[in-house]
């Protein structure tokens, strides 16, 4: 079996991008789920020259994965079974791509081909979502509560995991070209990798690739995007090789997240230089997260005994930032500014204060 998936933030998108789809694969069966109060599941299938199926199940517990696992992946399998070989899948809103297609993996045998991880979304809503201070219940994205993420962190999820992004302007509010063309540019800029097109017909069956995807949405990565940057936004990429001063970097953290959409990256804290600290700013919220030891190199030493720590260089603040006409060397300048300096490094600081309370794993 062959699947299109589609993720969203609201459904009216999910809607125009999952007709689009049938649109462009008219043999396809297009299956619908979306998550209800209480626990209830909305299921919708539409088969070529077959009445629209409609049903309605109760979970004791309504949370994305027993959607997937006690309601989709059932469907699936009648499908499969009755011959169906693609299938288009309409995720809930709010529902990130990569949990679906774990379950299904997992969960089917065999397991279905994921043939594109599409995300739909109104590009003019972007930039403003990704600036939402609110969770996704209180935006009105999902009914599942205790979940904490906010629009951007869905959307920044997924436009790191999926291979392609459809445009779904709902009709609903006239764009503007101009607003349109912003959030384009800035689509593009946050998923270089990524195919932005207008219609299904666009969408490439065979490029979703799992193990990419699932490295491009580690904590922390930063593969070099491919493409070239998206006007007026940019990316821009610092390293600096001593450990920074943790009440120095406190204090520039909100300089270097000003006005950037997304900062991502890991940094080499003096009050834990034996860990990597993890760095993710999206819209509004920064936090800190304590990723665990750096890495060793996997090679033995002189006499054959234990893996020995890796060699210069590796151990490093790295830092990416995308936003708006960002300033290249004031990045650079705040960064140094948070290093050791000399004399700090040649007295081997100790005590110092650990202001994110990260100085060991979580």
């Amino acid at each position: 079996m062959h699947l299109v998936m589609v993720s969203s933030l609201d459904a009216l998108s999910r809607q125009r991008a999952c007709e689009s789809l049938a649109d462009a694969f008219p043999r396809a069966v297009v299956l619908v789920q979306d998550l209800l109060d209480e626990g209830a599941v909305v299921r919708r299938t539409f088969r070529p020259g077959a009445p629209a199926e409609r049903v309605t199940t109760s979970l004791e517990h309504g949370c994305p994965s027993c959607a997937v696992r006690l309601d989709l992946v059932p469907a699936l399998d009648r499908l499969c079974g009755a011959g169906e070989e693609h299938v288009v899948v309409g995720l809930p809103p709010g529902v990130p791509t990569a949990t679906a297609a774990r379950a299904l993996s997992s969960l089917m045998g065999p397991p279905p081909t994921v043939d594109a991880a599409v995300l739909a979304c109104a590009s003019a809503s972007v930039e403003d979502q990704i600036w939402d201070g609110q969770t996704l219940a209180e935006a009105g994205c999902t009914t599942v509560d205790g979940d904490e993420r906010t629009p951007g962190e869905f959307l920044v999820g997924e436009l790191a995991f999926n291979d392609t992004v459809l445009l779904a302007d709902p009709d609903l509010v006239p764009v503007g070209a101009e607003e349109r063309a912003r959030g384009v540019g800035l689509l593009r800029e946050l998923a270089r990798h990524a195919d932005v097109v207008e219609h299904g017909s666009q969408v490439r069956p065979g490029r979703h690739r799992p193990a990419e995807a699932l490295h491009r949405a580690a904590s922390g990565c930063l593969e070099p995007s491919r493409g070239a940057p998206s006007s007026p936004f940019t990316t821009v990429v610092q390293r600096v090789e001593r450990p920074l001063h943790p009440e120095r970097f406190q204090h520039a953290l909100s300089a270097l997240a000003a006005g950037c959409c997304w900062l991502r990256g890991l940094v080499w804290l003096a009050v834990a230089p034996e860990y990597r600290i993890l760095v993710q700013g999206i819209g509004p919220r920064v936090w800190l997260e304590n990723t665990g030891p750096w890495p060793v190199e996997q090679h033995r030493g002189p006499s054959g005994g234990h893996a020995v720590p890796a060699g210069p260089g590796v151990h490093a603040t790295v830092l990416a930032a995308t936003g708006e006409d960002l300033d290249a060397a004031e990045m650079t300048g705040l960064l140094a500014s948070c290093q050791l300096t000399e004399a700090e490094m040649r007295s081997g600081i100790t005590g110092l204060a650990d202001p994110f309370g990260i100085s060991s794993p979580s």
